[in-house]
């Protein structure tokens, strides 16, 4: 399982022109499902996103979780994270779970992260979205369980 997590100052994700999810100040994470992910490995990701000290305490250290600042979570399916490039110019996905899988899967994930108080808002699995974000830093990590 992959996460690229972004620091946001705010992000929106549209299907079909319709906007279906949106938050401010906060963490946009695209995750990766590939072959072999678990529902622990979702639990395990959940608890370090959350716990990821990387806004700013008052003297402008990344010393604060999503907690600490009260921010907002949009998380959105993104198998392209398994994406490899090793063998000519077209993307193989090999490594990418099949999409049942990986759709309960990215499911469980955002279960976990509501379980531990951070109810994210989503993409739609599967659908062609468009995504704007305001990046904050910018500040980029990124997560493989």
């Amino acid at each position: 399982m992959k996460a690229v997590i972004q620091r946001v100052l705010r992000a929106r994700v549209d299907v079909g022109g319709e906007t279906v999810g949106e938050i401010k100040n906060g963490l946009m994470i695209l995750l990766g499902v590939g072959k072999g992910d678990s529902e622990a490995a979702c639990r395990t990701l959940a608890e370090k996103i959350v716990k990821l000290r990387i806004f700013s305490d008052e003297n402008g250290k990344t010393n604060l979780s999503i907690k600490d600042v009260g921010g907002e979570i949009l998380a959105v399916s993104q198998f392209t994270l398994f994406a490899d490039c090793s063998h000519g110019n077209r993307p193989s996905f090999f490594e990418a779970a099949p999409p049942d899988i990986a759709n309960a899967l990215y499911e469980r994930f955002c279960d976990e992260l509501s379980a531990l108080g951070h109810m994210p808002q989503k993409g739609v699995f599967g659908a062609d979205m468009k995504i704007d974000m305001l990046c904050d830093g910018p500040f980029t990590v990124n997560l493989e369980v």
